[in-house]
């Protein structure tokens, strides 16, 4: 199978994965323990983890960017109103974070920088000091 076969389908699965995860903790971010918002924090923390995984064990930020287009684009389609005039994530302060945060956590993945790289990079000038 050539390889960007087998990218293209990784990236599929990805937002496939992301749209699963984007939906559970879409729905389950309006439960509230007393003040505290535990079904945020547990669904933040599971979309984030989805998210590094897909980062560190692909070593492709591509594929994190398409499970977090996944998880966006679930949690905008929830957010409209449905046939029966039902919304999954209402216009109030806890509806308006969850978006945000997911957004917010979605960007931080994807565009935290390739320590792999950062480290090769400063390797690369201690080599040719040597040398000298």
């Amino acid at each position: 199978m050539p390889h960007w076969i087998s990218r293209g389908l990784s990236w599929i699965a990805a937002a496939v994965a992301g749209a699963v995860y984007g939906t559970a903790a879409t729905i389950a971010h309006s439960f509230t323990w007393g003040p505290i918002p535990v079904g945020m924090i547990l669904g933040a923390i599971a979309c984030g983890a989805l998210l590094i995984a897909l980062r560190a064990l692909t070593h492709d930020r591509w594929a994190a960017l398409a499970a977090g287009i996944g998880m966006l684009v679930l949690i905008f389609v929830i957010s409209q109103r449905g046939p029966g005039g039902s919304v999954i994530v209402p216009n109030t302060p806890l509806g308006q974070i969850w978006i945000f945060v997911v957004a917010a956590i979605v960007l931080m993945v994807v565009a935290f920088p390739d320590m792999a790289r950062l480290r090769a990079t400063a390797k690369r000038p201690e080599a040719t000091a040597d040398r000298s």
